[in-house]
C-alpha cells in the first residue's frame, strides 16, 4: 500500500482555555483531492497550519508523505497557498516567482523555465514584469497559485483557492487541481465555495471544533445520498420508526414524510413496506442531496456553536 499523503492521529491545539482543534484524526492518500470542511471557528486554519509545521500541535501526532509534520526535506515537496496572502508588493510577478524558487533551492535553469510554465498556466503571461501592487485581488489569487506550484509538489495545500476569482478563474483553478490530481499530485482543499467543492473533490470530511464529523466520498452523492420526499396517509409512530432501516434524518409532518435514504434502490421495498403497514402510499419523489444540503444536514444551521 502507499504511503498516505496527510496521516494524522487526535492532533490537538489548544490555545489558554479553548481547544481550537480537539483532536483530528484522518487519512488523506496520494493522488487524492480532499476537501476539508466546515463552519467558521471549526478549527479549519489551524489544522492546516499545524499540518504545514506553522503551529506547534499541543498534543497528538501526524505525518505528510510518510514523515513527520516538520519535516523540512518534505516541506519541500509541499505548495501552500493561503487565504490570507501578503505578497511582496514591490516585486514583479516574474521576481516574486524567482524569489520563492530561490527560497526552495530550485535550480536556476529549471527555475526560469518553470517560471514562464506557472505564468503562462495562470493567465499572466502579459503581466509577469507588473509590480504586484497593480495586481487585482484575483490576479494575486493567480500568482499565488503559481507560487504553491513552483516547486512541482507532491502534496498541495489551498485554503480558499478561488475567493477573488470571477466564473473563469474558478474554472482555471478547477482545470488546475485536475491536472495536478492526474500527475498524482494529492491536493488539500479548504473552501466555502461549496459547489466548487462538489465538482472538485474525490472526498470530503466535515468537521467541527477540530474533529472529523462526518467523511464522504463524492460519488456516493450520486449514488446513495438521496433524500426522499413521501406522501402518505394512515402513517404510525411505528410505522414511521420501522424506516430507519433504510435512511435517516426522518422527518413526518401532515401527511408527509421526508428521509435521507442509505441507497436510492431501496424505495421499492420501502413502498412495500409501507403498504404492508396499511399507509396509503400516494408519492415517492426521490431528491439527489447536494453538498450545501449534506453540510447543514451535518453541522446544522448554526454551524454546530
Amino acid at each position: 500500500m502507499s504511503i498516505p499523503a496527510i496521516k494524522t492521529e487526535e492532533l490537538r491545539k489548544v490555545f489558554g482555555d479553548r481547544a481550537a482543534v480537539k483532536g483530528l484524526t484522518l487519512q488523506v492518500e496520494q493522488g487524492e483531492v480532499f476537501g476539508f470542511l466546515g463552519p467558521n471557528g471549526a478549527g479549519k486554519t489551524t489544522s492546516m497550519k499545524m499540518l504545514l509545521g506553522l503551529v506547534a500541535p499541543t498534543s497528538g501526532s501526524a505525518s505528510l508523505l510518510g514523515a513527520p509534520i516538520g519535516d523540512l526535506p518534505t516541506r519541500a515537496r509541499v505548495g501552500f497557498l493561503p487565504e490570507h496572502f501578503r505578497f511582496q508588493d514591490w516585486l514583479t510577478a516574474r521576481e516574486f516567482l524567482l524569489l520563492h524558487g530561490q527560497l526552495l533551492g530550485m535550480d536556476s535553469q529549471d527555475l526560469q523555465t518553470r517560471l514562464g510554465e506557472l505564468l503562462e498556466r495562470v493567465g499572466l503571461s502579459p503581466f509577469g514584469n507588473k509590480l504586484l501592487r497593480t495586481f487585482s485581488k484575483g490576479m494575486l489569487q493567480r500568482v499565488g497559485l503559481a507560487q504553491a506550484l513552483l516547486n512541482r509538489p507532491a502534496l498541495v495545500f489551498l485554503d480558499e483557492p478561488t475567493s477573488g476569482l470571477d466564473p473563469v478563474g474558478r474554472r482555471l483553478v478547477r482545470d488546475i487541481i485536475r491536472e495536478l490530481k492526474e500527475q498524482g499530485t494529492c491536493v488539500f482543499l479548504n473552501s466555502h465555495l461549496l459547489s466548487e467543492i462538489e465538482v472538485t473533490c474525490d472526498r470530503v470530511a466535515f468537521i467541527s471544533h477540530g474533529e472529523v464529523i462526518r467523511t464522504i466520498e463524492m460519488e456516493s452523492l450520486e449514488k446513495n445520498m438521496s433524500r426522499v420526499t413521501i406522501r402518505a396517509a394512515g402513517l404510525t409512530l411505528e410505522s414511521i420508526a420501522g424506516l430507519a432501516r433504510w435512511g435517516e434524518n426522518i422527518q413526518a409532518n401532515n401527511g408527509q414524510l421526508v428521509m435521507t435514504l442509505h441507497q436510492e434502490h431501496d424505495l421499492p421495498e420501502i413502498t412495500r413496506y409501507l403498504v404492508k403497514q396499511n399507509a396509503e402510499v400516494y408519492a415517492i419523489t426521490p431528491n439527489r442531496m447536494s453538498l450545501e444540503e449534506i453540510f447543514i444536514e451535518t453541522v446544522g444551521e448554526d454551524g454546530g456553536l
